[in-house]
Order: structure tokens, then C-alpha cells, then sequence
């Protein structure tokens, strides 16, 4: 499971680098990529960093 997760974040990202380059064929990639699981778990995971940093920087 723990591998599983840090293919789909790496596959992800790369998808999302791609979309700088090529935005149309990138945008595709990412959604053919993240299924419905995997982009709630790539939301939290983003919404807990957020709260994560936010709570450094105000300390």
C-alpha cells in the first residue's frame, strides 16, 4: 500500500510537470491518471501540508 501511494504521488507529479509543457495533452494525462481515490488522497495530502506550513509559519 505504502509503495502503491508513492507511485501514484511521483506519477502525479511528473503528470503535473508535464502539464507546464504541454498544457492540453498534460491536463489529459492527469485526469486518465488519478482515479477517484487517489485524487481525494492527493487533496488531503495537499490540505494537510497547507495546514501543516501555515502552522509552522505562524510559529
Amino acid at each position: 500500500m505504502k509503495g502503491r501511494f508513492g507511485d501514484v504521488v511521483v506519477g502525479a507529479a511528473g503528470d503535473v510537470a508535464g502539464t507546464v509543457v504541454d498544457p492540453r495533452q498534460g491536463l489529459s494525462k492527469l485526469r486518465a491518471a488519478l482515479s477517484g481515490r487517489a485524487a481525494v488522497m492527493l487533496a488531503a495530502g495537499l490540505a494537510l501540508g497547507y495546514l501543516f506550513a501555515r502552522s509552522r509559519r505562524a510559529s
